[in-house]
This record gives C-alpha cells, sequence and structure tokens, in this order.
C-alpha cells in the first residue's frame, strides 16, 4: 500500500520557505523535494486557505510564510491537508452480520481510535519553530554552510 506523505512533504516545503527569507517559486521548492512543480502548488492550496502562505504570481513572485512558526503546530498542517488518513490498516467490513466481524471491528476501531487521538495530541505539541530550531541545531552540528538540499 502506498504512503501519503503529504505532510512531510509540506514541512520540509515550509521550512524551506522559512528559510529563504522571501518569495520562493514552486520550481525552486520541487527541486528541494525533487518533484515536479505542479505537486508543489497542489500541496500549497490547503495551505493558503489555511493563511499559511501567501503566493505571489509575475516576476519575482513566489511562495511565502504568512504565519508565525511558533505558533503553526504538526497537527494544524495536518488539517490543513485536510486531515490524510493515518493507517493503512482498517475494519474489513463496516456493516456486518457476523458476530465475529463485529467482536474484530470493535476491538480493532477502539485501538485505531485511541492511537489516533495520541498521535495528533503529539502533533498539536510541535511546532513549525520546533523543527526549524533542530533544522538550524543540525546545521550547526556539521558546520557547514547553510545549503539545504541538493
Amino acid at each position: 500500500m502506498r504512503q501519503d506523505n503529504r505532510l512531510s512533504c509540506v514541512l520540509h516545503v515550509l521550512l524551506h520557505m522559512a528559510e529563504a527569507g522571501g518569495p520562493m517559486t514552486s520550481e525552486a521548492l520541487a527541486r528541494a523535494l525533487n518533484t515536479n512543480p505542479v505537486v508543489v502548488r497542489r500541496l500549497m492550496g490547503g495551505l493558503r486557505e489555511h493563511g499559511y502562505v501567501h503566493s505571489e504570481k509575475g516576476h519575482g513572485g513566489g511562495g511565502t510564510l504568512s504565519c508565525q512558526l511558533d505558533r503553526v503546530t504538526l497537527r494544524d498542517i495536518y488539517e490543513a491537508l485536510d486531515a490524510p488518513r493515518l493507517f493503512a490498516i482498517g475494519n474489513r467490513s463496516e456493516k456486518t452480520e457476523c458476530l465475529v466481524e463485529e467482536a474484530v471491528n470493535d476491538a480493532m476501531s477502539g485501538v485505531l481510535a485511541d492511537v489516533t487521538a495520541q498521535l495528533l495530541a503529539r502533533f498539536g505539541q510541535i511546532t513549525l519553530a520546533a523543527l526549524h530550531a533542530d533544522f538550524h541545531q543540525r546545521l550547526a552540528a556539521r558546520h557547514a554552510p547553510a545549503t539545504l538540499c541538493k
């Protein structure tokens, strides 16, 4: 089953934008993600709607952050992406007349609900500022110039 990596991609893009200090084109962001600019533009849609980024068209245009990194959490970004499914596992069938399947469904649904709540709570504790600070700590530890992705 294919993984949904949109959250990871969007967080990556947001941190590049935070480092840029000015507008970044979808082409530049696509190079950082090693993907197509169309993919970046699609990812940015939900972020624009929620006010996390702003885009300007034309020469010198591009995307810029329009939020404070310390006020936006991973959960906020997850929700801006329309809350993609977190787990690939699930119940075989939601409607059943089989008592065995009902027991299995109840057990699995309860566990998945608990784990989902814990994961979303943890996402709510991690800000973009924390990710940004982690990047800078890693950069300082390498004693390297501020090069991001190739």
